[in-house]
């Protein structure tokens, strides 16, 4: 009788997004959160050992972009080897890249525990010339933005779906995409963009989800995906969380405005105080925000 082989894939590369470390406990969680989110980092240093190939992240390894010294030590033993990433919105200083020294990534970064590769960060577009890496002949796209597939994460979203990117940018071989924090791969022609989606649920309406890191296979461009060991159940609605989720809506909104009335030769304060003098803003929203400019 003969044997049937399967051949087994060589794996090339790990994908994964939206880690958000943290040393607060998300409201929405009914467990020991600390301790979950140190063995999900655990499970992926001996994933890296396994295959002993690169991981990218497609951004926001931290939550907030100042992570505290005990944050970042604890970092520093808990990231796999070969650990590659860009950078966030919530990795970023006040969303602006030229701010990048001052950050909790740039502090990994010059202590030798990750690599910042050549991706596109978020608030920009790619560069096809310059934005990308190469995984054994393939050119490979990481990009914090927000996508999505199938239909509009929320109502009014501007953003372009997963296929649109593919048809823009059609120098890549796969797009890697952080920001929203649901899992999709979706294809065209032969070419791939995969959203890993969060490692860690963070957010009420994550009750259900699977957490997945993609395993990439180069020889023929395709993934693979794996789910990361998650409890059901601890996931929950907690109170207030509405009222919380309103709150963050009328941020959104704010930054929103922001974005379309902005003089780039004033600097951020001046920006941010010329704004509010002539745009009524509620009193909760810019004390949120003048609270976090100072910090």
């Amino acid at each position: 009788m003969k044997r049937i082989r399967t051949k087994i894939k060589t794996v090339d590369a790990i994908f994964c997004s939206d880690i958000h470390l943290r040393e607060t406990l998300p409201p929405c969680r009914t467990d020991d959160f600390m301790s979950v989110q140190w063995r999900k980092m655990k499970w992926l240093q001996e994933l890296q050992q396994k295959y002993n190939c690169p991981v990218y992240h497609a951004g926001d390894l931290f939550d907030h972009w100042k992570p505290s010294p005990f944050l970042l030590s604890l970092a520093m033993l808990h990231l796999p080897a070969q650990f590659h990433t860009i950078y966030g919105n919530h990795d970023l200083k006040e969303h602006n890249y030229d701010l990048i020294e001052k950050t909790g990534i740039h502090t990994l970064e010059t202590a030798g525990k990750l690599t910042v590769c050549s991706g596109t960060p978020w608030g920009y577009v790619p560069d096809e010339n310059n934005d990308f890496i190469e995984i054994k002949g393939r050119k490979v796209l990481l990009w914090h933005v927000m996508t999505y597939k199938g239909a509009k994460p929320y109502p009014g979203c501007t953003d372009t779906a997963a296929a649109g990117l593919l048809r823009k940018y059609r120098s890549y071989d796969i797009i890697v995409t952080g920001h929203n924090h649901q899992s999709f791969v979706d294809d065209y022609n032969g070419r791939l963009i995969v959203n890993p989606g969060c490692l860690t649920r963070q957010e009420s309406n994550n009750a259900k989800f699977e957490p997945k890191v993609y395993l990439y296979h180069a020889l023929d461009n395709t993934l693979t995906p794996v789910t990361v060991p998650h409890e059901k159940g601890v996931v929950v609605q907690p109170i207030k969380t509405q009222a919380i989720e309103e709150r963050n809506e009328r941020i959104e909104a704010f930054i929103t405005k922001l974005n379309t009335d902005w003089d780039t030769t004033v600097d951020f304060e001046k920006n941010l105080q010329r704004f509010l003098s002539v745009n009524p803003v509620d009193a909760e929203i810019e004390k949120i925000i003048m609270k976090a400019i100072n910090e």
